[in-house]
């Protein structure tokens, strides 16, 4: 952990919110502000969004992100650019390891796809997603793909993704700081149909750092 890391203390946040499974997050982030998520029963996915808080159509690419960065895994010193290329957000600490942003976001149509016709009326990542993109005048149209952080997606020899057990455990964190004023879109992910959440999807906890 850096030294960096080390003077954001807990009590001096100005963001201090529990998200439960199933539920999300919308909010914005100044400048130079320090954001965490924090995955405190462990094996929990937390999809998140990045956008411009000015242009709201300037959102996260993982396309751009990964391409520019030669990496596919996201962790301490990954830079979050935008579809315009332009830097987002810098993922500033991870206790984690490695964060998925190539595996997308449940919902209830890939979730018949993937894990049967009896899953269609589980409440899914895609349906909270459009619920808090609303509250900020945001159609189903602007939400792009998203990072999943504290899911492991590894991927096969021949390009597929695999969904296996979390590598996060309690109290693990990632932390990113903005570049520039962002808007940041949580689902704390319900799924119960693969490992990511170990089949038991928890609260997450989300702290914020700025003036």
């Amino acid at each position: 952990m850096s030294a960096a890391l080390d003077t954001l203390a807990v009590e001096e946040a100005v963001l201090d919110v529990v998200v439960e499974a199933g539920d999300g997050f919308v909010g914005t982030v100044p400048a130079g502000g320090s954001f965490r998520i924090v995955d405190l029963n462990g094996n929990q996915a937390a999809d998140t969004l990045f956008f411009d808080a000015h242009d709201l159509s300037n959102r996260y690419s993982a396309m751009d992100t990964i391409r520019e960065q030669g990496a596919v895994y996201l962790t301490t010193g990954s830079k979050l650019l935008s579809s315009n290329l332009d830097l987002l957000a810098t993922i500033t600490g991870d206790t984690c390891g490695r964060h998925d942003t190539v595996g997308g976001a449940c919902a209830q149509e890939s979730n018949v796809i993937r894990y049967g016709r009896h899953t269609r009326h589980q409440h899914a990542c895609r349906e909270t997603f459009v619920k808090y993109a609303a509250s900020i005048g945001m159609s189903a149209r602007g939400i792009p793909h998203n990072i999943n952080f504290f899911m492991n997606v590894p991927l096969t020899s021949d390009g597929g993704l695999t969904f296996a057990d979390g590598v996060s455990a309690p109290g693990k964190y990632v932390e990113v700081r903005a570049e520039r004023d962002i808007v940041v879109l949580i689902s704390n992910c319900p799924q119960l149909n693969n490992p990511c959440n170990g089949w038991n999807p928890t609260p997450i906890r989300l702290l914020g750092w700025w003036q």
